[in-house]
C-alpha cells in the first residue's frame, strides 16, 4: 500500500503573523506568567496588525500588546504576572479604559472553551451564580434545567477564535505537539476551539521521539489541530516553561519597573522589543 505523504508545517514567527489580520480574535495559550509563545508575541509586536480581541488566561502576552495598541477587547479569566499579581500595563489599559474586557470566572473561561471546542453555543454551570459578575458581563446569562429538577443555571457561551498561538515543549514537523511540563493549562482546548492554531515549540524532534522520557498524557495537542510549528528555543521568556527552564523573575521585576515609566519604557522597548528575535534571545542571556 502507497503511504500518504503528510506535509512539513513547519514556520516562523514571521510567517504565522502573516496569517493573522486586522479585528482577528485570537486565543494565546498558557496560564500567567507561564508557558506563553511570547516569541510569536513579539513577533505581532513588530507587525503593524492592530483590533485583536485576545482571549487568554493572560500575562505579559496581553500586557505587552495591550501596550502597543494592538488590543480592542480582552477576554480572559485573569491577567497577572503570577509572582507580581497584577499585570502593569494591562492595569493601565483597564484603568484608561483603553481596551474594552469581558471578564470571567477562571471556570466559566474553561467552559467557554469547551464549548466552543464542541460546537455547542453554551455550556450550564453553578460558577458564578449570586456573584455580581452578571452585571459586569452580559454576554453570561441563565438557563433553566429542562429536568424535573428545574434547576437555575448560568449559561456560559462558547468563546470562538480565529487563532490560537500555543507554546509547548516538543513537536514534530506534522504538527504533533507534546507537553513535557507540570500543567496544560487547557492549551488542548484552545486548539480545538480556534478555526486554526499555530504552536512554537522548544524542541523540533522526530515524531517517534516526541514522548520520549513523558507519560502518554502529555501527547494532547494532534496535528490535525495544528497548522504551523515554529522551532523556538526560549520561546517563551520571559515566562516559566518548565520542566526546561523557569520564570526570570529578574527581566520581569526590570518589565514591571519599566511600565511605571515613559522614559524607561522607552528604553527596555527599543532595547528587547524593537529589535529581532534572535536579538532580543542575545541580549536576555544572563
Amino acid at each position: 500500500m502507497e503511504r500518504i505523504a503528510l506535509s512539513d508545517k513547519t514556520l516562523s514567527e514571521e510567517d504565522v503573523v502573516a496569517e493573522l489580520r486586522d479585528g482577528m480574535t485570537i486565543g494565546i495559550g498558557g496560564w500567567g506568567a507561564r508557558r506563553k509563545p511570547m516569541s510569536i508575541v513579539r513577533a505581532i509586536l513588530r507587525s503593524p496588525i492592530t483590533d485583536l480581541t485576545v482571549v487568554a488566561f493572560g500575562g505579559p502576552d496581553v500586557g505587552l500588546l495591550c501596550s502597543a495598541g494592538k488590543v480592542r477587547k480582552v477576554v480572559y479569566g485573569f491577567v497577572s504576572l503570577d509572582s507580581i499579581p497584577l499585570e502593569p500595563h494591562f492595569r493601565a489599559a483597564r484603568q484608561d479604559g483603553t481596551v474594552e474586557a469581558a471578564e470571567f470566572d477562571e471556570g466559566m473561561f474553561m467552559l467557554g472553551l469547551q464549548a466552543a471546542a464542541w460546537r455547542v453555543p453554551f455550556l450550564p454551570t453553578r460558577a458564578g451564580l449570586g456573584t455580581d459578575l452578571f452585571s459586569v458581563n452580559p454576554l453570561v446569562g441563565t438557563v433553566r434545567s429542562p429536568f424535573a429538577d428545574g434547576e437555575t443555571l448560568a449559561a456560559v457561551p462558547a468563546i470562538p477564535m480565529d487563532v490560537a498561538i500555543l507554546h509547548q515543549h516538543r513537536g514534530d514537523r506534522l504538527g504533533n505537539t507534546a507537553d513535557l511540563g507540570p500543567d496544560p493549562y487547557f492549551d488542548d482546548l484552545f486548539a480545538r476551539a480556534a478555526d486554526r492554531c499555530f504552536v512554537s515549540c522548544e524542541e523540533i524532534v522526530a515524531t517517534d521521539e516526541l514522548a520520549s522520557g513523558a507519560s502518554p498524557q502529555a501527547l494532547r495537542i494532534s496535528r490535525l489541530f495544528v497548522d504551523g510549528i515554529v522551532s523556538a528555543p526560549n520561546g517563551a521568556h520571559f515566562t516559566s516553561c518548565a520542566p526546561f527552564y523557569g520564570r526570570d523573575e529578574a527581566f520581569q521585576k526590570d518589565y514591571a519597573l519599566a511600565a511605571r515609566d515613559p522614559e524607561l519604557w522607552s528604553r527596555f522597548r527599543a532595547t528587547y522589543l524593537d529589535v529581532s528575535e534572535a536579538d532580543y534571545q542575545k541580549a536576555v542571556i544572563r
